[in-house]
């Protein structure tokens, strides 16, 4: 909103405060619906299920930075339609460019830490971007108002005040994420291993999900709350600890199955190979041992495993509902 205009007749404009009102409108009308999408995004409806929007954001956007830099200047002054211009120019190249990386690179983000890590710093490299082309406006209005005398009015609406209070929001989100998604990774190939029959790769993954979540919890110990809000540390903590615990005490047992089952199979082979009558006592005992290492190993093997399958569905549902309750408390979906 603008008062204290000084009268002035341009460009069927009746003073510089309609002229800054009608560019005000705009540069807003965009701020909204960009904020609307960051919104989206943060709220995990994925990169992929708003591509409408992006692409419907793109053309209003290109349309806005069309209409605000054919506009005449006022009284020889350039900056603040500039500015604005150049704002949604920005905005379009960020849609069109990091976003556009952003939904090729969300499929593959999953697969690994480093992609994840990579994934994040171009969400974060975008926002930086787009962040500091706001203040970049919100400077050249200042300017603009100073010199034609406007007084600007409720300078930081709430949408502004949303944006800002965005960024830490998302900075600390990630922070408490990698940690989380480190250890998870590390799980989950761990078991896409054993259930493939790759012991060594279940070992390798074993000992580093033992190891990050070790370290995550140690982090976690010396994170401070965000703004008295404990909750995404303590649904992290509660996975961290499962894991460690399954890596240690639980997986143990599953790989030993996984042995002595590949023991009673070569055994099977080498016993089943071997002629009746030729067959001697210690050929035996080795074949009846393995059956029943093996025949033992099966019984605890499908307790452990339930158990770890419930307790794992358990605290990632935690983790999931955390996340998103920490968003909505921080990141309003509604403008």
């Amino acid at each position: 909103m603008v008062l204290g205009c000084i009268p002035a007749m341009s460009q069927g404009f009746n003073n510089a405060g309609e002229y800054m009102q009608f560019i005000n409108n705009e540069h807003t009308r965009i701020k909204k619906d960009l904020w609307n999408y960051m919104a989206a995004l943060a709220h995990g409806k994925g990169a992929r299920k708003v591509e409408s929007k992006r692409q419907e954001l793109i053309s209003t956007t290109e349309a806005a930075e069309k209409k605000v830099k054919n506009m005449r200047d006022w009284d020889d002054n350039t900056e603040y339609r500039d500015s604005v211009s150049s704002y949604l120019d920005i905005c379009t190249t960020v849609l069109k460019e990091d976003f556009a990386k952003i939904v090729d690179m969300e499929e593959i983000a999953e697969k690994s830490y480093d992609a994840m890590e990579a994934y994040l710093m171009v969400k974060e490299a975008a926002n930086n971007k787009l962040d500091e082309a706001a203040e970049m406006v919100a400077a050249a209005q200042q300017k603009f108002a100073t010199e034609f005398g406007i007084t600007l009015i409720d300078e930081q609406s709430k949408l502004d005040q949303k944006l800002e209070k965005s960024g830490p929001v998302f900075d600390y989100y990630n922070v408490v994420y990698l940690i989380f998604f480190k250890a998870y990774i590390q799980e989950f190939n761990m078991m896409q291993a054993i259930n493939t029959g790759d012991i060594n790769a279940a070992e390798q993954n074993k000992s580093a999900m033992i190891q990050f979540s070790k370290e995550g919890l140690t982090v976690l110990d010396s994170t401070k709350s965000f703004k008295s809000d404990l909750t995404l540390i303590s649904a992290s903590k509660k996975y961290l600890t499962f894991c460690q615990k399954e890596g240690e005490e639980k997986i143990p047992v599953i790989l030993d199955f996984y042995l002595k089952k590949d023991n009673f199979e070569k055994q099977n082979v080498s016993f089943e190979s071997i002629p009746k009558n030729k067959r001697t006592q210690t050929d035996v005992d080795n074949y009846n041992k393995a059956v029943s290492d093996y025949n033992a190993s099966i019984a605890e093997y499908n307790k452990v495993n339930e158990e770890l399958n419930v307790n794992r569905a358990k605290n990632l549902e935690v983790w999931n509902s955390a996340a998103e309750s920490f968003l909505d408390r921080h990141i309003p979906q509604k403008r």
